[in-house]
């Protein structure tokens, strides 16, 4: 790349390689910025993606215009690693939110309820999530190929349990969901939906 350039990196990698390609860039006069998103693929298809950035400021406001084409969301979260770290928050939030709704429409069905019903009303409330209401269907009818792979998703959440070893954080409910999603893994599962933790509860 040319000195002056600006390299937005949008995959979900760890923290430590994002400040990698920034001494890299910096050697070479080239500005970088790590910023994974959050939106799935209907999200990019929609430019109605949240991008989590990491970087130099005067950087950001450079790419800004150009990330806001494709974003309903685009915030600056600190120095070079912290996008990075963000999308870590945000796929830990994730791993317990669907296993809460996986556990729910297992315990709803083993209780006679009909889901359509309950997640109407309890959608509205407290308990009330993007999970919940766009994928709540499909889960029902046990239909998981409308979003975010297993596969994927074991990749980010080793990512979020490794920087954790790192900083001291606890992540007791992250690294059992973690291994929830290996059990669905070893159903054949790997290129399912994140919410088929359900299909786990109900093998």
């Amino acid at each position: 790349m040319s000195p002056g350039a600006i390299l937005v990196d949008h995959t979900t990698a760890s923290a430590t390689v994002a400040r990698e390609i920034d001494a890299v860039g910096r050697q070479r006069k080239v500005g970088f910025l790590d910023a994974p998103v959050s939106g799935g693929q209907a999200g990019a298809e929609n430019g109605q993606l949240s991008v989590m950035v990491g970087g130099d400021p005067k950087v950001f406001e450079a790419a800004r215009p150009v990330i806001e084409a494709y974003a309903k969301m685009v915030g600056l979260m600190g120095g070079v690693g912290a996008g990075q770290l963000t999308k870590m928050i945000n796929q830990i939030t994730i791993a317990g939110l669907v296993q809460g709704l996986a556990e729910a429409i297992h315990f709803g069905k083993k209780a006679g309820l009909d889901i359509e019903k309950v997640i109407e009303v309890i959608s509205k409330g407290a308990a009330g999530s993007w999970q919940m209401e766009n994928r709540h269907k499909t889960m029902n009818a046990g239909k998981y190929d409308f979003g975010f792979a297993v596969d994927w998703m074991r990749k980010d959440l080793g990512i979020c349990l490794a920087e954790a070893n790192r900083n001291g954080a606890k992540l007791p409910v992250t690294a059992l969901v973690d291994q929830f999603y290996k059990d669905v893994q070893d159903m054949g599962g790997r290129r399912w939906d994140t919410s088929s933790l359900l299909a786990r509860l109900e093998k």
